[in-house]
């Protein structure tokens, strides 16, 4: 996440998240932002089609989606709260404002934000 994040600099990165419906991420899914901006993110329709049907054919759901914020702390915009697609999402947010990159994990239902705790494993 974070180097697609990074590599999209200076516009926003994004991409989807696969996994299980308890939150774990098995995969994933860079797309170009399609939006070409610092501001705001749009996943490529392709990439949001195709990773649907991974998700089916692994037996996986999309769980979520990330992006970076590159003016911003990684918390969700009112933007991003209003663009919130599905409650049962995780919203990853990375942090690119400052040189220490920032994760966080976010919840938003019926525009009420809450965070989530992340844990990385290998």
């Amino acid at each position: 996440m974070v180097a697609t994040c990074i590599r999209a600099l200076p516009d926003e990165g994004c991409g989807l998240l696969l996994g299980t419906p308890d939150g774990v991420v098995s995969e994933v899914v860079p797309s170009e932002n399609v939006a070409h901006s610092a501001r705001v993110y749009e996943i490529d329709s392709r990439v949001l089609l195709r990773a649907f049907r991974r998700a089916d054919d692994n037996g996986l759901q999309v769980i979520g989606v990330f992006h970076s914020h590159t003016h911003s702390d990684p918390y969700p915009s009112p933007t991003d709260v209003a663009q919130a697609p599905d409650p049962a999402w995780h919203y990853v947010l990375v942090g690119l404002r400052d040189v220490a990159t920032d994760l966080k994990s976010y919840r938003i239902v019926e525009g009420e934000i809450s965070s989530e705790e992340v844990t990385i494993s290998h």
